[in-house]
């Protein structure tokens, strides 16, 4: 493959050289939701008009001071307890740079002591992502490009900038190099907006830039040193997250192959074309300047409000996955658990429970039927335990059980015993099922001979035909189950 030529560059973890390994930090910038930024009285709200929310601090004009709202520091904080960082004592500095959308030409940020550190997220198959620190800073302002490509700089007519984004308070997630693979790296985004979501401490809205990923990438061979690390900015997305890595670490090798070396760059991810483009060459800390700023104190947090914040912390998805699962009898990697948890499901699992209900069934009939209900669905928990028992008991069968739990869903609870009745729903006694199956196998030879015969598409054939014949009301885990003990003996 042509180095020279990136855009060759086939973007799939699974085409990385045998004898390379991959080594992923993310940092991730995620907008606290306060009511006010970071430093002023100024409305945090995403979607009003351009320049609304903006004040004197915000613009930096002189005089104006900063004042640390104490809601973003206790935000900070529980995402950092949930993420099992140490909170500690922590300092602002000037982070100095010059860009139009940020009018004091620097940023208030932390650097050498930050709010939380040495954290640690877990991963599915015991995956531990090493936290180095989540400190607190402002957000820059927005600016916005006409007449290039892709809304970039370059080759634009003009630029308008919006500054009610400037001042939002910001945590920077930054991870330990611990992530080997792309997918990896989606599954950490994927829980640490799951937490996000969990604690409150923000929307976490990718599409609406309240959580962004920068991506470090490099590549190195085992047992050597780690490799020159490239920087994507700002990418929007779980799955560019995966795209994006596994483009870069290709490209990676096949430069480091052809003889070139990889020169350490901040890079723009391009998702339409798939590809990486240069920014800029990579600064480090020194070409930031950074210097303690002299408008604001050091931050001590007492351990009596660092203990209030974790008391108050809510049960967190992975713990919330393990009793939904233990629950259940599932696995806590199965995609129910996942989803269930993700809406806020479980403890509707856990009251159909509660009050006699099987927990299996109830995972299930949440999951296919309630994506579009509240995380409390409106319907009586006490209704979903019946329908699940009826089932569970053979009352009805699987088919009849989905039509009304539908039912069920569009009316918002019911009778199902009675609406059971009312729609002629009731189970076959062994004989009569098993007279029906023997018709089917009497009218259909066949497909009896080749079932017998070990070919198991022929049973579908069979069991249709009972179904056809029995008006839906034959359970075919029940058909299936006769057939094969006929096809036995």
């Amino acid at each position: 493959m042509n180095a020279a030529n990136p855009s060759s560059v086939v973007a799939t973890a699974e085409q990385l050289i045998d004898g390379w390994e991959l080594v992923v930090g993310l940092e991730v910038h995620v907008e606290l939701a306060t009511r006010t930024k970071l430093f002023s009285a100024s409305a945090n709200r995403f979607g009003d008009e351009p320049n609304t929310h903006i004040d004197p601090v915000t613009l930096g004009l002189p005089g104006a001071l900063p004042v640390l709202n104490r809601h973003a520091v206790e935000l900070a904080m529980r995402l950092g307890l949930a993420l099992n960082c140490r909170v500690q004592p922590c300092t602002f500095h000037r982070k100095n740079y010059f860009y139009p959308d940020l009018p004091k030409a620097y940023q208030v940020s932390q650097y050498d002591q930050p709010l939380n550190v040495d954290g640690f997220l877990m991963l599915p198959g015991d995956v531990r992502i090493g936290i180095e620190r989540a400190h607190l800073e402002e957000d820059t302002g927005k600016s916005t490009h006409f007449g290039g490509a892709e809304g970039r700089i370059a080759g634009s007519e003009y630029s308008l900038i919006d500054f009610n984004r400037a001042g939002v308070p910001l945590v920077e997630i930054v991870s330990r190099p611990d992530i080997r693979t792309s997918e990896q790296a989606k599954q950490y985004v994927s829980e640490l907006r799951a937490i996000l979501l969990a604690v409150g401490a923000s929307d976490a809205k990718m599409e609406e830039g309240s959580m962004r990923c920068d991506v470090n990438v490099s590549v190195h061979k085992p047992g050597t040193a780690f490799g020159t690390r490239c920087e994507i900015k700002n990418v929007n997305s779980i799955r560019a997250v995966g795209r994006a890595i596994d483009y870069e670490a290709r490209r990676q090798i096949d430069v480091i192959i052809s003889g070139g070396a990889i020169k350490q760059q901040t890079l723009h991810w391009d998702d339409a074309a798939g590809r990486t483009n240069v920014l800029r060459t990579k600064e480090d800390a020194d070409d930031y300047r950074y210097f303690l700023e002299p408008d604001l104190v050091p931050l001590a947090p007492d351990t009596a409000w660092v203990e209030r914040v974790r008391a108050a912390l809510p049960p967190l998805p992975a713990a919330r996955r393990a009793a939904l699962a233990t629950l259940t009898g599932q696995a806590r990697e199965s995609e129910a658990i996942a989803v269930v948890v993700e809406r806020g499901q479980d403890s509707y699992v856990s009251e159909v429970a509660k009050v006699g209900g099987d927990a299996a069934r109830a995972l299930v009939y949440v999951q296919q039927a309630f994506a579009d209900e509240p995380a409390t669905p409106r319907v009586p928990a006490g209704d979903i335990a019946a329908l699940t028992l009826m089932e569970k008991n053979a009352k009805i069968t699987s088919t009849q059980a989905k039509t009304l739990l539908a039912d069920l869903v569009a009316n918002g609870g019911g009778d199902v015993i009675a609406m059971a009745k009312a729609k002629g729903f009731e189970s076959m006694d062994t004989g009569a099922l098993e007279s029906l199956v023997d018709a089917a196998i009497a009218a259909d030879p066949d497909a009896w001979a080749k079932f017998k015969a070990g070919e198991q598409k022929a049973i579908g054939a069979l069991v249709g035909a009972v179904m056809k014949s029995s008006k839906g009301k034959a359970d075919g885990k029940a058909v299936t189950a006769l057939l094969q003990a006929k096809a036995n003996t």
